[in-house]
């Protein structure tokens, strides 16, 4: 089943073109990507990383993490370029 979280994200503008992100609530997510629509993909697979390496360790995402539940209406902000 698809789970759904909701992460503040840093998108860190850098000199040579791109982004460095990272998740304030999550120190050891970060990633990085060349173009705004690569930013969801990157984030994602570095999360699940970081899910994987927590339940490794033995170690609950922390509490401050909101996972949410897709039953319900919830909230989200969305990047466009246009």
């Amino acid at each position: 089943m698809q789970q759904i979280y909701k992460l503040p994200l840093v998108l860190d503008p850098q000199p040579e073109g791109g982004y460095t992100i990272t998740c304030p609530l999550l120190p050891g997510l970060v990633t990085e990507a060349d173009k705004v629509d690569e930013i969801i993909p990157n984030v994602t697979d570095a999360f699940q990383a970081l899910m994987e390496a927590y339940e490794e360790q033995g170690r609950p995402l922390p509490r401050n993490i909101q996972r949410i539940d897709p039953d319900y209406p919830f909230m989200i902000d969305v990047l466009l370029t246009i």
